[in-house]
């Protein structure tokens, strides 16, 4: 905490702690150098007080009144430069206990104490006359005047009824000696006004022979911040009303001495005085923006203190010289962008700073290769001052190399530059439903495709940890069956989007293409909110038409044009693991969802008079064929019934164009697999798509098992 003493520059009185203790002292030359305070010679009744520098002295409380009704526990004013009022203590440290009031009439160098109990000082008559009230919570009749400087104090009533003070102000103007004193009786009475004119007390304004010099000095020292200044006072034993200031009188400046200079940036204080460069400073930095047969201001480590008046002396020993621009080689070469990030957006400008700690930047070649096929030179470093911009058109890690030469050596360096493109949407594609103990393919689609470096964060099944790729697909297998959720996180830069699916996983299912009557294509907007509401509509037909519980059936409306649609009959069991389907159930609930779909059974209403029917495209065997031991009945059954449906294939194939309704599956499957690959519309990459937009389910049936046909 430090106070600046009004009327007099570069006089600050400040607490500073040193060793845990906080000690006042005072500065005449804006901090170049600091003093203790001495403390009085005498108590305030004539009592020698013995207190010896530097162990002992004069410790003030510097906190000013944020309160406009009330001064301070220190005050000065511009009109009466020499005479400082503040409250502290004597001893080794500033205290809170034993606070008296001091006055100082020099600016400082010699104090006197006034009370023994803080008291509210006030500045009347541009400082001729100092008015003192008591701090106290009790009320109070009487105040302190002083004409002399704070050296002798006489009483004064203000009011007959004692009253609760709550501040103090005194009137406006250069000849003010009238205050306002206002507070209240009581603490329940009105706020009461008390107004004191002290103007009867003179009879006589003050003439030239009622004041005499006074020379500001410190501790005998004349020159003040480089200048010799003279102020008129009021003689102490006249009393006379002072009026307009007058000021100083006369200001000279002085020759030039070391303590009128500090330390110039970069350097420190020592010991024996001397300004020498800190530890982390290096002079010869200050000539790195220099060039060969130029000249820079070479600091002598002092700078003379702001405002100081002085001339001549030492003036041009201590002053920074010009000299010579030493011809220097390129050194600590760096290139960062204006941001200080490694990454920059595809399409607009990215900002690179070429920094050299030192060499002859005028006569510097600049070579830039931005590591995308382009580069650019400067012939000096002034030049790049700005920046240098530059688009990147693609994404990707671009090397950015500098090179700097001058004729007396070089250096380069190297930025890795990530270029991206803000990722809009994260699509995660797999199968509808899977087979145990099969694997699965996932694969996150993005929108852009090309945004740059990612980081995919997989979380699937009941891993608590998730799975950290750099690719964007993964393969897994699932042990058990049930419903599971699988999640992916995509990271570019700073956005991270995700998407979750649903996947079945059973041991065995069937698989029905569903086809519609044309009218539905009229109002399909392929959009994924469309697909997934129609796939609860077909969903609740079926289960209306065949009376098949709603656990067994999933559906799932693929995208594009023609509308169609996959049908899964899922073996669905009960949470207590009982009543699970056989391969015979699911089979004969597939006939009867056939048997059903050929008779025009199924159908909803898309709108008044917009009927549509559901159509049996198609009808699949999951893989109901197991290799191990414990699967080889179903294998001999399985290979037999290939044999049939190879048979079949043969008779359809001669037959097909004459029996409508019926295609090959696998090439229905290719076109699908395409589709998605290259979504139809703008509305398929967008995050959190429906299930019913992942992948083909016959990725998960085996390529035999996939082309057979099955049909009434």
């Amino acid at each position: 905490m430090y106070f600046s003493v009004a009327g007099i520059k570069g006089m600050f009185l400040a607490n500073k702690k040193i060793d845990n203790q906080v000690k006042t002292f005072i500065t005449y030359n804006k901090g170049r150098d600091w003093r203790l305070l001495q403390a009085p010679d005498t108590d305030l009744r004539g009592d020698p007080v013995h207190c010896l520098l530097p162990y002992c002295s004069l410790h003030l409380h510097l906190k000013v009144s944020e309160n406009p009704y009330t001064s301070g526990i220190i005050a000065s004013k511009d009109t009466a430069p020499s005479i400082i009022v503040a409250s502290g203590n004597i001893g080794s440290e500033l205290s809170d206990t034993d606070i008296s009031m001091f006055v100082s009439s020099d600016a400082g160098n010699t104090w006197r104490q006034i009370f023994e109990e803080e008291h509210s000082v006030l500045y009347l008559d541009q400082g001729g006359v100092l008015v003192a009230m008591k701090h106290t919570s009790l009320p109070i009749r009487h105040l302190w005047l002083s004409f002399d400087e704070g050296r002798s104090w006489s009483k004064y009533s203000f009011t007959s009824i004692p009253l609760f003070v709550d501040g103090v102000l005194g009137e406006p103007g250069e000849e003010t000696l009238i205050m306002t004193v206002f507070g209240h009786f009581s603490h329940r009475s009105e706020w009461q006004l008390v107004k004191v004119d002290y103007k009867s007390i003179f009879d006589r304004r003050c003439a030239e022979e009622d004041y005499r010099p006074w020379q500001l000095h410190s501790q005998g020292e004349a020159c003040i911040m480089g200048a010799k200044r003279i102020y008129k006072k009021r003689k102490s034993e006249r009393k006379c009303m002072q009026g307009k200031y007058a000021g100083a009188m006369e200001s000279e400046p002085c020759v030039c001495t070391e303590a009128d200079f500090d330390c110039d940036y970069g350097y420190e204080r020592h010991s024996n005085g001397q300004c020498l460069p800190a530890f982390w400073f290096n002079p010869s930095s200050l000539s790195k923006d220099c060039s060969l047969g130029q000249s820079y201001l070479n600091s002598t480590g002092y700078r003379k203190v702001v405002s100081n008046n002085c001339t001549d002396g030492v003036r041009e020993q201590y002053t920074a010289k010009p000299q010579k621009c030493p011809g220097k080689a390129p050194r600590g070469l760096r290139i960062v962008t204006a941001d200080g990030k490694l990454t920059a957006e595809q399409g607009h400008n990215v900002t690179l700073m070429v920094q050299l700690e030192e060499g002859d930047v005028q006569r510097t070649l600049i070579q830039v290769d931005f590591g995308d096929g382009i580069a650019v030179s400067y012939v000096n470093l002034s030049s790049t001052e700005d920046g240098i911009k530059h688009v990147y058109q693609n994404v990707g890690i671009f090397r950015v190399t500098v090179q700097v030469d001058n004729s007396l050596g070089s250096d380069s360096a190297v930025l890795y530059l990530h270029v991206t493109c803000p990722l809009e949407h994260v699509h995660l594609s797999l199968p509808f439903v899977t087979t145990k103990n099969k694997e699965v393919n996932a694969t996150a689609v993005l929108w852009p495709s090309q945004v740059g470096t990612l980081t995919y964060v997989w979380w699937y099944g009941n891993n608590t940890e998730p799975l950290i790729t750099l690719e964007g697909s993964i393969s897994f297998r699932f042990t058990s069956e049930g419903m599971n959720t699988i999640t992916v996180q995509v990271s570019a830069g700073n956005a991270i989007l995700q998407d979750t699916k649903t996947i079945a996983v059973y041991e065995e299912f069937r698989s029905l293409r569903l086809s519609f009557s044309p009218n539905l294509d009229d109002y399909n907007p392929d959009i994924p909110e469309w697909r997934r509401d129609v796939g609860r509509v077909i969903k609740k037909s079926l289960v209306e038409a065949t009376g098949v519980p709603g656990q067994h059936i999933l559906v799932a409306v693929l995208p594009g044009l023609p509308t169609t649609a996959e049908l899964f009959v899922l073996p669905y069991q009960d949470p207590a693991g009982e009543n699970k389907r056989s391969a015979d159930d699911l089979e004969q609930i597939s006939e009867l969802l056939i048997h059903k779909l050929n008779q025009n059974s199924v159908h909803f209403e898309l709108k008044p008079g917009v009927r549509v029917f559901v159509h049996a495209a198609h009808l699949t065997a999951a893989p109901l064929v197991d290799l191990t031991p414990t699967h080889s009945g179903s294998a001999m059954l399985m290979l037999l019934s290939v044999v049939f449906v190879g048979l079949a294939v043969f008779v359809i194939y001669k037959f097909k164009r004459k029996i409508p309704g019926i295609n090959v599956y696998a090439q229905m499957q290719n076109e699908k697999e395409q589709e998605m690959i290259s979504p139809v519309s703008h509305s398929e990459s967008r995050p959190n798509v429906p299930q019913t937009e992942l992948r083909r389910p016959g990725q998960l049936i085996d390529e035999k098992v996939e082309s057979q046909l099955i049909g009434k």
